[in-house]
């Protein structure tokens, strides 16, 4: 099927883990649940397929710079969909939210 993507840790501390993930056309994440709430900075423009458990597949476009956020607990696998190598950085927020939202 598909190889898997690069991943290359930036940062790492109590608060916070920032992934750099890279992908030639085809190659995937592997499946994964995430553990925190998340958001992705795509570094190039690009399009990805997450796939669900159930085998849904939820076709995205990337476009470098244009960032997104996600809640903790999603499980897919995310594939290169793209003729072209795609790059994205990840910073997942391991703070529980309540704890984010002190004055």
């Amino acid at each position: 099927m598909t190889t898997t993507a690069r991943a290359t840790l930036q940062h790492e501390d109590e608060r916070v883990r920032v992934t750099r993930w890279d992908f030639a056309p085809g190659e995937s994440t592997g499946r994964h649940v995430h553990e925190y709430d998340y958001v992705v900075v795509p570094v190039t423009d690009g399009r990805i397929e997450a796939i669900a458990p159930d085998g849904t597949v939820t076709p995205s476009q990337l476009r470098a710079g244009e960032s997104y956020a996600r809640p903790a607990g999603g499980e897919h696998e995310v594939v290169n969909a793209g003729t072209a190598p795609l790059a994205f950085v990840e910073t997942e927020l391991k703070e529980p939210a309540a704890l984010r939202r002190r004055p």
